[in-house]
């Protein structure tokens, strides 16, 4: 559930532009949802959360008897090749979920079909605003919907914040850092550590949006060259020059394990921990990222799910799409998912209470969602989210200034943007 739409495939893309034209409009294949089909969903993912999505499916049948769907699990490492296979061959699945903005790119080439045709606005009010508009074209047009949520928390080591004298995980920047310097003080040889978003665009994201900055104008232009922009990269290069953050990658777990205070980790370790590192039960919790000068807003990301264009059976893999948004599909997913210990979020902020974490846990990641933010879903994103990551690592690693790197990122963006 954690991946994003941190990577992306030009190839793909080219290909998408060049042979994914229809086989057919919705209008000409236009059927009833309970006709005859035999549907496959490819689901980027891991094969306990494509049993998981199984059991919506399998619900689904029970009252569309002659619909029968087969989940098929994608890896994040070869999605990519086999939707381009798909692609060009104009074959494929009919229903496909990866990246939250990977269905607009497919769409804006031919690859997907304008769910609008079928009545899915009706479940924007259901999802999370931001997410939704993440998701949808900025025009408008709705090649895919969110179909599950992923967020980042602040993990903390509750004993070692107690022998440091801290009473609560730090709320504010200035906090983080004071409560950092404390905690050197008691002993801690490392304060803190980003796991999720490490040197990558993911972690310079909530430091962005909680500055009061973003990387697109509301209308699609780079916004990097902003003051929000230098004080939120200034900000997190502290934490790795002045505050000793890691810049290798350490997973939250093993992070805790080794007497890291405080980690920046996604909302499946929350899971994890307990069960991977035993001795640790007890002694930590999880708690909303410090607020920024401008709000709390943290990265929310998630997957996208859609119908292609390519498809047999569109009106039945639409309805079907929409049936995921129901109490009972959420519920069944929510289940399988609790017992195979997976993390799966919701789509639908009410329901986040469902979901496989405990009541604590889950309080805590509902707090988060509610003023969380989204992956741009801006024309070029896709293409230049690893090479604005690139920028950004050259700023923390000492080989550009604030501005440069901003500068150049914003030129990636700009290109991209067509």
């Amino acid at each position: 559930m954690r991946r994003t739409t941190a990577a992306t495939c030009a190839a793909l893309i080219a290909a998408l532009g060049a042979g994914c034209a229809t086989s057919g409009t919705p209008e000409t294949k236009q059927a009833d949802a309970n006709a005859p089909a035999a549907i496959t969903w490819w689901s980027t993912g891991g094969d306990d959360e494509s049993a998981a999505f199984q059991k919506a499916a399998d619900l689904y049948t029970k009252s569309h008897p002659n619909v029968t769907i087969k989940v098929q699990t994608l890896s994040w490492d070869d999605a990519y090749a086999k939707l381009l296979a798909a692609s060009t061959s104009r074959s494929g699945p009919d229903i496909i979920s990866g990246g939250m903005t990977w269905t607009i790119q497919f769409g804006l080439r031919g690859g997907m079909v304008d769910l609008r045709k079928y009545g899915i606005e009706q479940l924007q009010a259901k999802a999370q605003p931001a997410q939704w508009k993440s998701a949808v074209s900025p025009d408008g047009t709705v090649y895919g919907i969110p179909l599950d949520m992923s967020t980042e928390a602040l993990y903390y080591r509750t004993d070692l914040f107690e022998k440091a004298g801290l009473k609560e995980p730090p709320k504010t920047w200035n906090e983080l850092t004071a409560d950092i310097e404390k905690l050197k003080k008691s002993g801690v040889k490392t304060p803190i550590s980003i796991d999720w978003g490490n040197l990558d665009w993911i972690g310079y994201f909530n430091f962005l949006y909680q500055a009061g900055g973003s990387f697109y104008t509301p209308d699609c232009k780079p916004s990097l060259n902003t003051p929000q922009a230098e004080q939120a990269l200034s900000y997190w290069i502290d934490l790795y020059r002045e505050h000793g953050a890691p810049k290798d990658t350490v997973t939250t777990s093993d992070a805790l394990d080794a007497g890291t205070a405080m980690v920046y980790g996604g909302n499946w370790n929350a899971l994890a921990i307990d069960t991977s590192k035993p001795k640790l039960k007890g002694k930590w919790a999880i708690a909303p990222l410090p607020v920024g000068p401008a709000g709390p807003t943290t990265f929310i990301g998630g997957r996208a799910v859609g119908v292609t264009s390519y498809s047999k059976h569109i009106q039945q893999a639409a309805d079907f799409v929409k049936f995921l948004y129901t109490d009972e599909a959420v519920d069944a997913v929510s289940a399988e998912s609790k017992a195979r210990n997976v993390a799966y979020i919701p789509p639908r902020p009410d329901k986040v209470a469902d979901s496989p974490f405990t009541p604590e846990h889950s309080a805590v990641f509902a707090e988060i969602i509610k003023t969380g933010a989204a992956a741009p879903g801006c024309p070029g994103w896709d293409e230049s989210a690893s090479d604005v990551a690139k920028q950004l690592q050259a700023a923390i690693l000492g080989n550009a200034d604030v501005k440069t790197a901003l500068a150049e990122a914003a030129k990636v963006m700009e290109r991209n943007a067509g």
